[in-house]
């Protein structure tokens, strides 16, 4: 797999846009800048080319795309939830950025795309049955099976933050009620902020506040992480996950994997897989999109 980690990949999230150049199997380049929420297709290609050619692309080299959102096996790109990229709605974003980059293109999901990273290159190296869980400003995520993300015609397979949970109160943005992502995605999390009478907080002011001892933002990230512990005894009953990588800006934040692995002991033994922090962090996708 290292002798595929060479070109450039893209990575569009809902918070950020980040570019990399691979050279010999390792990531030599990097540069980023945030995604305009409300940006249309055009705008955001024109970010992305605007990144790639700081880091020396050149149309034709050999390109990978993680997108957030929908990616239909027809290559047709839509968000899913409406507070993330509200205009990008079934668009042939295959043929576009073929237009614009050239044909030596690979366009994946971009928590599939995480999901391979980890599983080839970080902590699900060796696993059989392998699972991604992304929390930032929604949740995300991807299984890997012997080495292969798990995809699906219509691209709904791993946008596992839609999945119901049992603590979940709030209509979530995908249009389905007590989701995962309305329990534990940094936009809930800041509306529940709002809620408790803290209408300035975004997820990284909660989770500060909580570090500090405040009772108020500890109830609001015990939430989003016995949520997130559920979901992954919920993933395992399906899938016999043998570990689970997790990532994302909230994921990743300090004491978050503690607590989930805390109410996943409520869980049976059989129901509670090996859970670590992914290795490549932020990087992930871009590593994954060009092994995918």
């Amino acid at each position: 797999m290292v002798e595929m980690l060479n070109g450039f990949a893209l990575d569009l999230g809902g918070t950020k846009l980040a570019a990399a150049r691979f050279a010999n199997g390792k990531l030599a380049q990097k540069a980023q800048m945030p995604t305009q929420a409300n940006a249309d297709f055009e705008q955001l290609t024109d970010n992305m080319e605007e990144l790639l050619a700081g880091l020396g692309f050149q149309k034709g080299d050999r390109l990978g795309v993680a997108l957030t959102g929908r990616l239909d096996q027809q290559g047709y790109w839509s968000a899913v939830n409406g507070g993330t990229l509200p205009k990008i709605n079934n668009i042939d974003v295959r043929t576009a950025l073929i237009d614009r980059f050239g044909t030596y293109l690979t366009i994946l999901n971009d928590a599939a795309a995480a999901a391979c990273g980890e599983a080839h290159f970080g902590v699900g190296r060796g696993v059989d049955i392998f699972g991604y869980i992304t929390i930032s400003t929604g949740v995300g995520g991807g299984i890997v099976l012997k080495g292969q993300p798990l995809t699906s015609p219509n691209g709904l397979a791993g946008h596992i933050g839609f999945m119901r949970s049992p603590i979940g109160e709030q209509l979530c943005g995908s249009g389905r009620f007590g989701t995962v992502e309305s329990v534990a995605g940094g936009r809930a999390i800041a509306l529940q902020a709002q809620r408790a009478g803290h209408a300035d907080c975004e997820a990284r002011d909660v989770f500060l506040a909580h570090q500090q001892g405040q009772a108020w933002a500890s109830i609001i990230v015990s939430r989003a992480a016995q949520a997130i512990a559920i979901q992954i005894a919920d993933l395992t009953s399906i899938f016999g996950l043998g570990r689970v990588a997790v990532g994302g800006s909230i994921g990743l934040a300090q004491g978050f994997i503690p607590l989930i692995k805390q109410y996943l002991v409520d869980e049976p033994e059989l129901f509670r897989p090996e859970i670590a922090p992914a290795a490549l962090g932020g990087d992930s996708p871009l590593y994954g999109v060009l092994t995918g």
